[in-house]
């Protein structure tokens, strides 16, 4: 098998690890020549304005996750090195293991890099990390970058 690059998704959260991950994507693109896809997915919030609180409306929630996605997108392409690298930044809402595996699915990935740590504590033992769950659900070549 000749295995080639011309796809690669890596998962960014704004944490130190993901961008440790950008870095090793962008220098695998660099490489390969490949077209590096940078993907951010946000969990959408359940009850996080408390008891008794009322949610935000559906405009102020999408707002405010929209901006976010952006600052992080925004922020980790002003610090990496893209130049002559063929991107893109996707923005994605859900579980971040399902977005992931449906944009890779969708860009006809040649490799996934995520970070090993991204989610708080709270999150990993409630629901798992998303590296652990990736590991098992995709067909994809995938990178966990320490």
């Amino acid at each position: 098998m000749d295995w080639q690059i011309s796809n690669l998704v890596v998962g960014v959260d704004g944490s130190d690890g993901s961008h440790r991950a950008a870095e090793i994507g962008a220098s695998i693109a660099r490489h390969w020549k490949a077209k590096l896809i940078l993907t951010t997915v946000v969990r959408p919030p359940e009850g996080w304005w408390g008891i008794g609180g009322a949610p935000p409306t559906p405009e102020a929630l999408s707002a405010a996750i929209v901006e976010g996605q952006q600052k992080v997108l925004g922020d980790l392409v002003d610090g990496l090195d893209l130049e002559g690298i063929e991107y893109e930044t996707v923005q994605e809402l859900g579980d971040p293991t399902t977005r992931l595996l449906a944009v890779v699915e969708d860009r006809e990935a040649d490799l996934l890099v995520i970070g090993k740590r991204g989610a708080s504590i709270a999150e990993r033992v409630l629901l798992g990390s998303t590296a652990d769950r990736l590991s098992q659900l995709t067909d994809c070549p995938l990178l966990v970058v320490p």
